[in-house]
């Protein structure tokens, strides 16, 4: 864990050919699902023991706050006033939902047209070419139509340095992974789905909302080397995965651009990892079957997700 470590704009663009370069995904379409092959799979289901489900994701936000200013809207649209009239007969309560798929709060998927680095997105789309008003041609949240199934690897970095959250600010380094891995016994391998807990989520609930976009913990930029040696096929934190304030100079998001634009990582943001530590705890396992099952929007850039571990 690290306060520091800043990347200079040379460093992080030799950082980012070097990922574009070497990572399993940087060259497919399909990113790097592609290491999540059939075989990986059904070796993630021999994961299940109990059969036992945890949801991965923090109920939706509707309550306005200093990290979510335009948060989710939901509301009974039916029945009239949504109090049932006096008659009897059959009637149905119905709702709308409505919200920023990619706030800083709501658990959520990044497509690989998420990110626009250089006029291009992953693979060197233009994305001019890709992008409209109507949504997205390519690289839209159609590639996971069918779902992401596969083994989740929860790594507890708060938990290495025994503190309940890193404090906003924090960098995750590539040491710090390891470290987890050894400590939790457990190891990262292709085809993963590596989930990352900083405990944003378990700060947020203790101590109420900030302003997550100028200060949360996150990975530093040369950890994703470590993700793309050990071929990840998925990457997914309780916060946003990058830290903020951003040490890369005149980059916001870096863990962003080296993820789902060089190497073709989907990401899972501000997921929710509370239920399932303890259980890891208490089990000395942190490995098990994920499954990621976003909405069908064939053109979208995101979409909001509840992904399960079956242990």
């Amino acid at each position: 864990m690290s306060t520091s470590h800043e990347l200079s704009e040379a460093d992080f663009r030799s950082l980012y050919q070097r990922l574009r370069s070497t990572a399993p995904g940087a060259a497919s379409p399909r990113g790097a699902l592609d290491t999540l092959t059939s075989e990986r799979l059904l070796a993630a289901v021999r994961e299940v023991r109990s059969g036992r489900t945890i949801s991965l994701a923090a109920p939706v936000n509707t309550l306005a706050g200093p990290d979510d200013p335009e948060p989710a809207e939901h509301r009974l649209t039916a029945p009239a006033g949504g109090v049932p009239g006096p008659g009897g007969g059959l009637d149905f309560a119905r709702d709308r939902f409505a919200m920023d798929v990619h706030s800083d709060v709501n658990s959520h998927i990044d497509a690989l047209c998420h990110v626009i680095y250089d006029g291009t997105l992953h693979g060197g789309v233009p994305a001019a070419d890709a992008l409209s008003p109507d949504g997205a041609s390519a690289l839209s949240l159609d590639l996971v139509r069918d779902g992401i199934v596969g083994r989740g690897v929860l790594l507890d970095i708060p938990g290495l340095h025994g503190l309940p959250w890193l404090e906003p600010g924090s960098h995750v380094t590539a040491e710090d992974l390891a470290a987890a891995e050894a400590r939790q016994g457990v190891r990262v391998g292709p085809g993963d789905i590596l989930l990352v807990r900083v405990g944003h989520r378990r700060r947020r609930e203790e101590r109420g909302p900030w302003d997550s976009a100028d200060a949360r913990a996150g990975l530093h930029p040369a950890a994703l080397e470590f993700l793309a040696e050990r071929e990840v096929a998925v990457l997914g934190s309780d916060g946003n995965n990058d830290t903020a304030p951003s040490t890369t100079q005149g980059v916001a998001f870096p863990v962003h651009v080296l993820a789902v634009h060089a190497m073709g990582l989907h990401l899972l943001d501000f997921l929710r990892f509370e239920d399932l530590v303890p259980v890891c705890v208490r089990e000395g396992h942190w490995s098990f079957l994920c499954v990621i099952a976003p909405l069908r929007l064939p053109f979208a850039t995101g979409s909001p997700v509840n992904p399960l571990a079956v242990l």
